[in-house]
């Protein structure tokens, strides 16, 4: 028996219409999220991602005493002892894969196989404990890796201007410092923007180089 063929058919998993071309499937970019212990990365991903994120989040026990601090006004009774991991779909052309990095000293081995292929990185401050993002913003300052310093606003407030955190992390000129609430996805949406487009002018230095 013959079967007419249908103007938009599906082969495998690509949708071929009349003029026989699979869609184009999107670009995909990789960006991480980084930054000191408690400062809200977890939050950060789980804000942004279209899909339910994958944490790798475990209950602190008397065993972290005095190697996971939170901080004394921090209600964050988990930890993430390898990684988060979130997608985000800008268009047709282009989806972000979003890696967290864990924040304690300790796992700062995984990093480099973290990094490894990403485009640019979001480091997440708090700016009542500053010093926790150092290691962050050396590491990628090392690496040469473009990154968006993000201020995470914690109910709207700040202890410092982002001048000062600009001055206090010794960050260069050319690498944007903002504020926004990993709370919410418009605002983790704009500093991940921040990034691509950090991420973009890399890309067009060393074409014209």
């Amino acid at each position: 028996m013959d079967y007419e063929q249908s103007p938009d058919r599906v082969v495998g998993t690509a949708a071929v219409g009349n003029g026989g071309h699979p869609k184009k499937a999107p670009v995909p970019v990789k960006i991480i999220v980084a930054g000191g212990f408690g400062v809200g990365k977890t939050t950060t991903v789980g804000a942004i991602s279209e899909i339910s994120p994958l944490t790798t989040e475990a209950e602190m026990t008397s065993a972290s005493v005095g190697i996971d601090n939170p901080g004394q006004a921090s209600m964050k009774t988990t930890t993430t002892i390898a990684m988060d991991f979130g997608v985000l779909t800008i268009d047709q052309t282009l989806k972000l894969y979003i890696f967290g990095t864990p924040g304690q000293s300790r796992f700062a081995f995984m990093w480099d196989d973290l990094v490894k292929g990403a485009l640019g990185a979001l480091v997440v401050v708090d700016t009542n404990r500053i010093d926790d993002c150092y290691p962050a913003v050396d590491y990628f300052e090392r690496a040469g890796l473009p990154f968006v310093v993000g201020v995470n606003t914690f109910n709207g407030q700040m202890s410092y201007s982002l001048d000062e955190v600009r001055w206090a992390l010794a960050i260069r000129e050319d690498v944007p410092v903002l504020s926004f609430d990993a709370r919410f996805r418009g605002s983790v949406r704009d500093a991940l923007l921040v990034v691509l487009d950090q991420a973009l002018d890399k890309a067009i230095r060393q074409k014209s180089s």
